[in-house]
């Protein structure tokens, strides 16, 4: 650093060097700067060296700032041209950056969306399972289901059906089973007969949710059936939504597949 004077007024000027340390630019910019005129030095060392008054490191200033914006060098050079004063530049490089920032919120909020798809399509931890699902998911049964029906078909439907399924496919079975016991306590809540309409359009919404995983023929249906109620555990799935509605889903299933053999 070294210092001019200017008849009375003493200027502190720098090297490319040092202007290069201070903005964090390489010294090949600033010569290119200098060739095309875009920030020439105003001053020479006695060794012949270029020097930086403060009125360079402004315009510099605005350059760094501009090229940050991604502004081309000739658009650079024209705005710095015109009659403007520092702080016309300064408000124009403000609406600029502000203009940036709203572009860069809206990416923000794009990648956001996107990583959220992501999330939903990245295979369920167990802990997720048990957070959605609620006391319904046992993680014993799983490994217990396969030991009763691991040879059987829709054991291994199931199994080649699920084993991609995303935390958005389960949440469409959780809010398809939700559908099926609601309808099925609407109604048990009604007093409507288990062999009536009603119910047999309830068993048919439950033997569609089951098909999600394996085919399911009424008469398998009828299988499930006997499970819900001989089975405490699923008993309590059921009943936890309404008192006997596992005992009203069995009756409902076994009278509509009747209607589907008769």
């Amino acid at each position: 650093m070294t210092e001019t004077t200017r008849g009375s007024t003493r200027s502190t000027t720098l090297t490319v060097g040092q202007v290069a340390d201070l903005f964090g630019i390489t010294r090949r910019a600033l010569r290119h700067y200098d060739e095309i005129g875009l920030v020439v030095p105003s001053e020479r060392s006695t060794a012949g060296y270029r020097l930086y008054t403060d009125e360079d490191l402004t315009r510099l200033q605005h350059v760094v700032v501009y090229r940050r914006l991604e502004f081309a060098l000739e658009e650079i050079s024209l705005l710095l041209d015109e009659p403007e004063s520092a702080a016309d530049h300064l408000r124009r490089q403000r609406a600029a950056v502000s203009t940036r920032l709203d572009e860069l919120r809206g990416l923000i909020g794009a990648i956001d969306n996107a990583l959220e798809q992501t999330v939903k399509n990245t295979v369920m931890t167990t802990a997720e399972m048990r957070e959605l699902f609620g006391d319904a998911f046992d993680e014993s049964y799983p490994e217990e289901a396969q030991q009763r029906w691991g040879d059987t078909d829709p054991w291994k439907q199931s199994q080649s059906r699920t084993k991609d399924f995303t935390k958005a496919d389960w949440e469409r079975v959780k809010a398809e089973a939700d559908a099926v016991n609601a309808a099925l306590a609407a109604c048990l809540d009604a007093g409507l007969p288990a062999d009536g309409d009603e119910a047999a359009a309830a068993a048919e919404l439950h033997r569609s949710s089951i098909e999600t995983f394996y085919d399911c023929s009424p008469e398998f249906q009828v299988n499930l059936a006997r499970l819900y109620v001989c089975d405490p555990r699923f008993a309590k799935t059921y009943d936890d939504v309404r008192p006997g509605l596992a005992q009203y889903l069995h009756d409902a299933i076994v009278a509509n597949a009747a209607r589907h053999t008769s």
